[in-house]
């Protein structure tokens, strides 16, 4: 009998859930405790931390895992990291199923950066009209560069930024390009600055971006140590029934 930990917090997480609560296997999602209103799963769920390393692999022995999923945003560097390390500390498989990174194209006017440092510096000293698709976790370093107009979108009401030019939009994705060509004409805004997260959910902003022939200034991925991943879910079930990795 299975027993999955599921590190969770994106719509892959979400969608495996749904699959294992399918299956009738027994398997717990959990989430970091950033959002304030996670969306309702079709298994049970914990928010919080671990407590490092040792505190995840304490729990993983403790509850009888079998097998740990972490299925975290490919930003989540530091949970990933420490996924690896506990589960070689418990003897317990890990597999990351991960969304494929997004590629630049043809219309595409990406300016690539490694951090919100180098993305600071790319928006230049000239006051201009960002949108800030990144998230509340990452946005508080642009206090930096005050002399820019920041359109923020969170998925919880927060507390504003005590920034002089700023607008917060309060939304859930999928978002559709329609509606991101609309949110960028209606702010006027003229670079966007994002994380290449991936996948399907997000990408509209992009697409817009492109129709507009607007740059974007494209954050790369963290590094995360080596470890087995594939990026669907139909490959994760795969590992469950037979211990292999056939995917990426």
């Amino acid at each position: 009998m299975h027993h999955i930990l599921l590190l969770g917090g994106t719509t892959e997480a979400s969608a495996l859930a749904m699959a294992l609560a399918a299956r009738g296997e027994r398997a717990v999602l959990s989430y970091a405790g950033r959002t304030e209103h996670p969306r309702a799963q079709a298994i049970p769920i914990r928010v919080g931390g671990f407590g490092g390393v040792e505190g995840l692999a304490d729990h993983l022995k403790r509850e009888g895992v079998t097998h740990l999923v972490d299925a975290t945003h490919p930003f989540a560097a530091r949970i990933s990291a420490n996924a690896i390390a506990a589960a070689a500390r418990a003897g317990v498989p890990l597999l990351a199923l991960t969304r494929p990174e997004w590629v630049e194209g043809p219309g595409d006017r990406w300016i690539r950066v490694a951090d919100t440092e180098q993305a600071i510096a790319a928006l230049g000293t000239d006051p201009s009209r960002a949108f800030l698709a990144l998230g509340r976790q990452t946005i508080g370093d642009f206090a930096k560069a005050p002399q820019h107009f920041y359109l923020l979108r969170f998925v919880d009401a927060a507390a504003p930024p005590a920034w002089p030019h700023h607008h917060l939009v309060v939304d859930r994705g999928p978002f559709t390009p329609a509606g991101e060509l609309a949110l960028l004409r209606e702010h006027r805004i003229e670079v966007i600055v994002a994380k290449n997260a991936g996948g399907t959910g997000a990408c509209a902003k992009l697409d817009a971006a492109r129709a507009l022939g607007l740059p974007v200034v494209m954050i790369d991925r963290p590094f995360i140590p080596p470890r087995p991943q594939v990026d669907s879910v139909a490959a994760v079930l795969d590992w469950l029934d037979h211990g292999v990795v056939r995917g990426v």
